[in-house]
């Protein structure tokens, strides 16, 4: 099978030699991302595809000084929803609406109950849904990005706060959660490049039930 030989390919790649990678593959990267399943079909994170070299050397010093921020091609900063509000619950079930041309009863039934639960939960309840969310776009993307033979480093450490100050996400009602950097690999400078794939067998972390 194609994408797991893809899969196999790919690696989080700790240092990245420059090169751009191309808008079209970016583009069919991104696109995965918004193919994503997400909960109720909210999609409830935003991505920032920051190609601005300022920026990203703004993002290294509160992302441990990583190297693939800086080197790489394009860094995507996915944001989560802070808060499940009214007006976003209602511009997704519009957008729905909208884009199948016709009213469903048992569709606007859901949207009530959902304007009736979400934005009454607690924000931080609401954003660890949403990032949840947004990890499923996330996954999506490295998987594309191994489909077209571009190494993507998923990053985890770096100081949210800090990057949404960046990126001014408090006033977009947004909050960093992962980030994941495109570009492609240094062979000369990284020393995972070389090292086997380990992943545990698949009798330690499949159980199947008959």
């Amino acid at each position: 099978m194609e994408l797991l030989d893809k899969l196999n390919w790919r690696y989080a790649a700790k240092a990245m030699n420059g090169e751009k990678v191309s808008e079209e593959k970016v583009a069919n990267i991104l696109e995965a991302i918004s193919l994503a399943p997400t909960s109720s079909g909210l999609q409830p994170f935003e991505v920032f595809v920051i190609k601005n070299q300022e920026v990203k050397e703004k993002i290294r010093p509160v992302a441990w000084n990583q190297s693939v921020i800086t080197d790489c091609s394009h860094l995507l900063v996915f944001a989560a929803w802070d808060h499940y509000t009214e007006d976003r619950i209602n511009k997704a079930f519009d957008l729905t609406n909208e884009v199948r041309g016709f009213k469903n009863e048992g569709w606007e039934n859901y949207r009530q109950m959902l304007l009736g639960m979400y934005p009454k939960q607690d924000p931080e309840v609401s954003f660890a849904h949403a990032a949840r969310q947004a990890y499923i776009g996330f996954s999506m993307g490295l998987a594309a990005a191994a489909f077209e033979e571009v190494d993507a480093t998923p990053i985890e450490g770096f100081e949210p706060a800090k990057v949404d100050e960046i990126l001014g996400l408090k006033e977009k009602g947004l909050r960093s959660c992962v980030i994941l950097s495109l570009g492609y690999r240094d062979d000369k400078s990284d020393w995972l490049v070389n090292l086997k794939k380990v992943r545990k067998p698949i009798a330690d972390l499949v159980t199947v039930m008959d």
